[in-house]
Parts: structure tokens; sequence; C-alpha cells
């Protein structure tokens, strides 16, 4: 029976979690800036959700207001299209924390990872820019008259 521990590499040196570490630092930061730009769809999310419950609260006898009842397909969209870049933010996030695990378990064991990391990486990208798309899509539609006037 042999020993398990003969199936394992020996464990990585301080050196090399030092060079590990230094590799995923572009990973690790992108993460952080990819999490503060789904935290900033989430607050807008909320607020296309907050004008569109106002908006469904107005009574059909405010004059004054009811005109803004046609703006719920417009919010309708808006809110869509958040939703969708926030799922691909979320997905870019995914992408880029399995970056980071696969960099260090495969330094653990001593496989070469740089093609999977490649891979991920951009896939990553992918899914950031799609998630920016559509946030620039929902910008071109954020702003309307009827905003401007309550």
């Amino acid at each position: 029976m042999s020993d398990v521990s003969n199936l394992l590499p020996v464990t990585p040196s301080i050196d090399q979690f030092g060079h590990i570490i230094a590799n995923v630092a572009a990973p690790a930061f992108l993460l952080g800036a990819v999490a503060a730009f789904i935290s900033v769809l989430v607050t807008k999310i909320n607020r296309v959700i907050e004008r569109a419950q106002f908006v469904h609260g107005i009574s059909d006898d405010d004059r004054e207001r009811s005109f803004l009842k046609n703006d719920l397909s417009r919010l309708r969209r808006r809110a869509a299209l958040l939703n969708r870049s926030l799922y691909f933010a979320v997905i870019a996030a995914i992408l880029t924390s399995l970056i980071i695990i696969v960099a260090f378990i495969s330094s653990l064991l001593r496989l070469a990872h740089e093609h999977g990391v490649a891979i991920l990486f951009t896939a990553a990208m992918l899914a950031f820019c799609a998630s920016l798309v559509d946030l620039a899509r929902e910008t071109r539609i954020a702003l309307h008259d009827n905003d401007l006037r309550i």
C-alpha cells in the first residue's frame, strides 16, 4: 500500500506562494472593480424599481401626474437591461474568482495553468464587456423629460 503523501507534490515554498500572489494581483483588483460595479448596478436597479412603484401608485384621477404612467414601459426596459447587466457582471466576478482559485490549486499541484487562466480571463472580460454594453444601452434611455418634471 503506497503512502498518500507520495501522490501529492511537495507543498510550494513561500517564494512560490509569493510568485502566485503576484500573478493573481491583477485578477484580485479586477474582482474588486467588478464588485464595485455590481454595487452601482444594484443601486441603479433599486432606483428604477422605486420610480416604477411611485408611478404605479399614481391615481388615475391625478391629472397632474397621470401622464407619468406612460413611462412604465420605459422603466421596464431599463430594469431589464440593468438586470441583464448585473447578470453579466456577476458572471465576470465568478470567472475572475475562478482565475484566482485555478492559479492557487495548479500551483499546489504543480500543474501548468496558463491556458486555463487565459481562457477564464478572456471569458471574464467578455462577460464584463457585455455588462457594460447593457449599461450603455440603459443609459441611452435613462434620462427622459418625464424624469425632470418631478
